[in-house]
C-alpha cells in the first residue's frame, strides 16, 4: 500500500487524477489544466499509468487517459479498516472543543452581566 501513497504524494499526479475525475483527456487536455510542459505530463502519466492508476484508450493519433477506479476502491478500503481508530478520537476531540466554546462563551457572558 505504500507505494500507492508514494504515488499520490505527487502534487503534479494529484493534479492529474483530480482533472481525470472529471473525464477522459488527451496529454494535450492535461498540459493546460496542470500547467507543465507535455513531456513533464507524459512522464507523470506513464508512472499513474505503471501504478494502474490510469487507462489510455488510442482515439486516431491521440491517447486519451481516464482513471480506473479499482485502485481508489482499494484505497478506500485501506482508509476505511482505520477509521475505527481514528475516528472516536475525532469525535472526542470535537465534543471537547463545543465544552471549551461554551465554557468560553458562559465566561464572556457572566463578566458581562
Amino acid at each position: 500500500m505504500a507505494d500507492v501513497f508514494q504515488i499520490l504524494a505527487d502534487p503534479t499526479r494529484r493534479r492529474i487524477v483530480e482533472a481525470l475525475r472529471r473525464g477522459e483527456r488527451s496529454v494535450g487536455e492535461l498540459v493546460a489544466v496542470v500547467d507543465i510542459g507535455q513531456p513533464g505530463v507524459s512522464r507523470q502519466l506513464a508512472i499513474l499509468e505503471d501504478a494502474d492508476f490510469v487507462v489510455v484508450r488510442p482515439e486516431g493519433r491521440r491517447r486519451l487517459y481516464s482513471l480506473r477506479p479499482q485502485p481508489f476502491r482499494e484505497l478506500s478500503e485501506f482508509v476505511t479498516a482505520y477509521r475505527a481508530i481514528w475516528e472516536p478520537r475525532l469525535d472526542r476531540f470535537s465534543a471537547e472543543l463545543e465544552r471549551r466554546r461554551r465554557n468560553k462563551h458562559s465566561k464572556r457572558r457572566n463578566s458581562d452581566g
